[in-house]
């Protein structure tokens, strides 16, 4: 079976400037496959281009085996999109508003309410259905936006940056709901800026920067690159800090205005104990102790030198 989505050596200048810079990507059938870069990275041009809103300058792009230049309605025909801002209208309620776009793609009046009930019930709103939606949270607009991009029981789903702004609330409610479309055999391209979002969701993650992927594979693949999990220290005493930065593991880095000592963590759990114990027998205090991973922009930096939220023409 061919793979859900290829982009081979795409180029793009949009706008006067280079979007796209010879970006390969591949994905399987049945999979989420998070696209993650900084602000003006490639990614909402990747998924245009992907879901016919932009013509490819070179290279080949193709959804479920169709060119989206040749190809476009078949394309079209296969894919949802959710972009990175709503296309609902507030006034009308949940159900008018999945019925509409129900209608618009010619389903009939008949079909898109039936359409539009199961959607409602999939992503549990069933009960607000009738409510205008400019009363609905941020999580349930973000729900209802993903069952009218689902209208047409695409075969793949588009989600540009589809969390941001929402509280970890809202944001926990996304996620669920597209845990359960791929649950049904969706293939999902998500892009966005957070990692752990890719951490929650994706199958494999493509980094990229400057229109072109730097690395790939699973979150904990490129988490490695990075050097892999860290502790963090922080001394009640700053005049401790050089002694209780003896006491970690090699590598250590100190910040003195945070009081914050940080060192890798090869393994977790036996570097957390033996730290918490070193520091007990050494009569050093310590107001806060955590093992964490690498955040994104830590990936970043080590793997481009910018972070996700440097401003970068769009």
């Amino acid at each position: 079976m061919a793979d859900a989505i290829v982009l081979d050596d795409v180029h793009k200048r949009y706008r006067g400037r280079r979007a796209l810079d010879g970006l390969d990507l591949t994905v399987g059938r049945g999979t989420v496959h998070a696209v993650l870069g900084p602000n003006g990275a490639g990614k909402t041009t990747a998924v245009r281009i992907l879901s016919t809103l932009l013509r490819p300058d070179r290279g080949r792009a193709e959804v479920v085996g169709f060119d989206v230049r040749s190809e476009a309605g078949e394309v079209r025909r296969r894919i949802g999109l959710l972009g990175q801002h709503a296309a609902l209208d507030e006034q009308l309620g949940g159900r008018q508003n999945l019925e509409m776009f129900g209608r618009l793609h010619h389903l009939g009046a008949r079909r898109a309410g039936i359409r539009a009930d199961g959607l409602l019930a999939r992503f549990g709103l069933a009960d607000t259905g009738r409510k205008p939606v400019e009363e609905y949270s941020g999580g349930m607009r973000r729900r209802l936006d993903l069952a009218a991009s689902l209208i047409t029981d695409p075969e793949v789903l588009f989600l540009d940056e589809p969390t941001t702004g929402l509280d970890p609330r809202g944001r926990a409610e996304v996620w669920s709901s597209v845990r359960s479309l791929v649950g049904g055999g969706t293939t999902v391209l998500l892009t966005t800026q957070y990692l752990e979002e890719a951490d929650q969701l994706a199958d494999r993650i493509s980094l990229i920067d400057g229109g072109r992927v730097v690395a790939d594979g699973t979150a904990d693949t490129l988490k490695a690159r990075v050097g892999g999990d860290r502790i963090d220290v922080v001394v009640r005493d700053a005049s401790q800090l050089d002694s209780a930065a003896a006491l970690l593991t090699d590598g250590a880095v100190l910040d003195a205005d945070r009081r914050l000592i940080g060192a890798p963590a090869g393994d977790r759990m036996a570097t957390l104990t033996r730290a918490v114990r070193a520091l007990q027998e050494a009569g050093i205090e310590a107001d806060d102790i955590a093992v964490r991973r690498p955040t994104l922009d830590e990936v970043f930096m080590a793997l481009t030198g910018t972070g996700t939220d440097a401003e970068v023409a769009a």
